[in-house]
């Protein structure tokens, strides 16, 4: 989507369910896109940095208690979702804003339960078609695909390829020789250290959603560095330091962590209000996956002032 504002291919945007104003490597760059869009709109359920950068906002629901449903989980599995509770305030079923989004396009598409889209849906996708709310609910979830109402295929993808039987076999599996490319952002000696971005157990994404709630394990954001670069760097636990790559700077506490390897820090994207992480990761994207390349940084740490030891020290 990105690629496409860099090259003005797209100047109205929809947006749902997420928050790339925050989440976007180089933040500063991704928000000015967003800034210059003709027309933003944004669907969520949180009024998030990009739902405030939006001409309209969409008050969504939660689905996973809000709406009744479907899910497909990263294994493959459908899995029924039941509704539990009303949706607060003017906030809508997501099924039902697509439905007023097309009455107003002139086109006035009328269900009586999401059962009737679901089978609307898996009578244009055969690998659905054999995924029905009733049998969803007797098993526990269905993975796909599913053919037929009457059996269900190996739970695993792609099992004919190791077929003893080369009729059955057909086209042998593809592998290819992938030669090793170093991140687009070397390191130098202007900036010595390698970023690399992730997640913490208790939090998601730019914690908009796992901010609501407190957590024992939560400490905040830092930037984690070796028990090595913290001895060459003569920085400390919990002492405000600047880090910087081409993109700019920011401070942020550091946090020592005995499992890095020298050269190699650490932080994430969960904290953007408190540290926006993302305002100093690369936009570059990997040739052959497509994926932002933003956990492969160059940064320097350096020392804002002395820091002041606490009591006990």
């Amino acid at each position: 989507m990105f690629a496409a504002m860099e090259r003005k291919e797209l100047r109205a945007v929809f947006v749902i369910g997420e928050n790339p104003a925050q989440s976007e490597a180089d933040g500063a760059h991704a928000t000015h896109l967003l800034e210059n869009l003709d027309f933003l709109v944004v669907q969520d359920i949180f009024m998030t940095k990009t739902a405030e950068l939006a001409d309209v906002v969409l008050p969504g629901s939660a689905s996973w208690c809000e709406s009744d449903g479907t899910v497909t989980n990263s294994e493959r599995r459908v899995q029924r979702v039941r509704k539990a509770i009303n949706s607060p305030g003017n906030a809508h079923d997501d099924i039902q804003i697509i439905l007023d989004l097309a009455r107003e396009m002139g086109h006035d598409w009328q269900y009586s339960s999401s059962e009737e889209i679901w089978d609307e849906l898996r009578s244009l996708s055969p690998m659905h078609a054999g995924m029905s709310y009733k049998r969803l609910a007797e098993l526990g979830g269905i993975q796909w695909p599913c053919y037929s109402e009457d059996k269900l295929e190996p739970s695993f993808l792609h099992g004919r390829l190791w077929d003893k039987d080369p009729a059955k076999r057909g086209r042998l599996a593809p592998f290819s020789v992938v030669i090793d490319e170093p991140p687009v952002e070397a390191t130098s000696p202007e900036f010595p250290l390698r970023l690399t971005t992730g997640r913490r157990l208790d939090s998601y994404n730019t914690g908009v959603q796992t901010r609501g709630f407190d957590s024992p394990l939560r400490f905040g954001e830092t930037i984690d560095v070796s028990p090595e670069d913290a001895a060459k760097l003569a920085i400390r636990d919990a002492e405000i330091v600047r880090v910087s790559s081409l993109r700019g700077s920011l401070e942020v506490p550091v946090r020592i962590d005995k499992s890095l390897r020298p050269g190699l820090v650490f932080m994430t994207m969960h904290f953007p209000d408190q540290v926006n992480t993302n305002l100093i990761t690369i936009d570059a994207t990997d040739p052959k996956s497509g994926t932002a390349e933003f956990k492969a940084a160059a940064v320097k740490i350096e020392r804002i002032k002395e820091r002041v030891p606490v009591a006990g020290e």
